[in-house]
């Protein structure tokens, strides 16, 4: 593409790819052949760094990767879909910060709610629980189902959502889960999980600097992007009265208020917080990361 800066001074062909795949994209701009390219793997991240002719251009996502679970909408009325306990006891079975290391090197943020910890909506008495299988076994127990528990589990086509997947499996087997990983192309998984032919649907969110826009399309009865039908009327409530207040501190405690439903409930079980990470040849001056994701070209420079 070719883009103007700030000054009006022409940058001759930035040529920035982001629809590839990140191995691919990567050996273009090792070889000269791209500028700028996202969604670098955390584990390319030291391959980078040790290459003197690339810069490394990180920040923390605003969104989350969650598994969004089907509650109301699964047709076969999987266990999942029937008791929050057993959806609690799948949380339970996780291990998020091994998942962070054993996935992404350990540079991702371990998470429990729609907001990363560092934000100042997240819910400080609400941390993330440690991984607890004998719990995750007795909720199992309690809520009266047989073992192991069968979960159509589907994720987009991809290396990271495949090994997050992976990694959730295996854990999630220790606890009674019998998890069926079902790979579906990109766009694909979007309809799917509109039409509700899901039980776990795991998919990240870009994130929205407002709480609200990571929350409420997701969790608000009959909200466009609602894909497991999750309804609760006392939830439904507190994120209504939260977008009609604008003091921070009353939000807050309405958002509060809206996590100790959630984490209850479980309709989405939050894992982590992505880091933003874009490359670039040293070529290319004044290039800066902001949480939202977006690429802008304002000030920059090629040499």
């Amino acid at each position: 593409a070719d883009y103007w800066n700030k000054d009006n001074v022409f940058i001759d062909k930035i040529v920035y790819q982001p629809i590839v795949d990140a191995t691919v994209r990567l050996a273009n701009l090792k070889s000269g052949g791209l500028d700028l390219v996202d969604r670098v793997l955390a584990t390319d991240i030291k391959d980078v760094r040790d290459d003197k002719n690339l810069v490394l251009a990180t920040a923390p996502e605003l969104g989350y990767l969650g598994l969004t679970i089907n509650v109301a909408r699964d047709k076969a009325k999987g266990p999942l879909s029937q008791s929050e306990k057993v959806r609690q006891a799948l949380d339970l079975s996780i291990d998020r910060e091994a998942l962070n290391q054993v996935v992404f090197n350990g540079e991702f943020t371990a998470g429990n709610q729609w907001v990363p910890p560092l934000h100042p909506y997240y819910q400080k008495a609400f941390p993330v629980r440690p991984r607890d299988v004998a719990k995750a076994k007795a909720l199992l127990k309690e809520a009266g189902v047989a073992t192991p528990v069968s979960v159509d589990y589907m994720i987009p086509k991809g290396a990271e959502y495949e090994a997050i997947a992976q990694v959730v499996q295996s854990m999630a087997s220790e606890a009674g889960f019998d998890i069926k990983i079902r790979v579906v192309e990109f766009a694909t998984t979007f309809k799917q999980a509109q039409a509700g032919e899901f039980q776990i649907f795991q998919i990240n969110w870009s994130g929205r600097i407002d709480p609200d826009g990571n929350s409420y399309v997701f969790l608000h009865s009959g909200a466009p992007q609602n894909d497991g039908g999750y309804s609760n009327p006392e939830a439904d409530k507190v994120m209504e009265d939260a977008r009609a207040i604008a003091d921070p501190a009353q939000r807050s405690a309405l958002y509060e208020k809206l996590t100790k439903i959630v984490l209850n409930d479980e309709p989405i079980i939050y894992l982590f917080h992505r880091k933003l990470l874009f490359a670039h040849t040293k070529k290319l001056e004044g290039y800066k990361q902001l949480p939202d994701g977006l690429v802008r070209v304002i000030g920059l420079k090629l040499k």
